[in-house]
């Protein structure tokens, strides 16, 4: 799809609701590099294992000063449960609008599973520069070592 936000564009700065209240938006992370990372569902098996990935690397991510935001449509009181579930440090918005930051960057898209036909999150991942362009993109992820690869992207910024 060539309507999709690539390499070298901005991130639309859409507000989404913070986990713990209030708005966030790419430009709160202005001036230092941001991974944008967007999972389908909180508490299901694979977006677990993410969040909990992206958690156990923050550390690194901090010291290379790259902030972790972790994006889906649930609403700001099932993320707040999931982090305190899974004890989650990387901090979790809620794009739940039509029109929000998923449609923008093209990931709210159509999925078939079991010949049903729905909307949902295509799980992707954004590492945006310092300057809120796009500096790589990982779609349709795969879970297992993702993070590890983010990381290593980011290490080459």
């Amino acid at each position: 799809m060539s309507d999709r936000p690539d390499i070298g564009d901005a991130v639309p700065d859409t507000a989404m609701e913070a986990a713990g209240g209030g708005s966030v938006k790419v430009s709160d992370f202005s001036g230092k590099p941001l991974v944008l990372f967007f999972y389908p569902k909180d508490d299901t098996p694979g977006c677990t294992v993410e969040n909990k990935d992206f958690t156990e690397l923050k550390p690194e991510f901090d010291g290379l000063g790259v902030a972790l935001l972790g994006v889906s449509k649930d609403p700001p009181k099932k993320h707040a449960k999931f982090i305190a579930k899974h004890e989650l440090t990387a901090p979790l918005a809620s794009d739940p609008v039509e029109g929000g930051l998923a449609d923008a960057l093209g990931i709210w898209v159509l999925k078939k599973m079991y010949g049903r036909e729905y909307m949902g999150m295509e799980r992707s991942t954004f590492l945006v520069g310092a300057d809120g362009k796009i500096v790589h993109v990982w779609r349709k992820v795969k879970v297992k070592g993702h993070a590890a690869e983010v990381l290593e992207a980011a290490k080459a910024l």
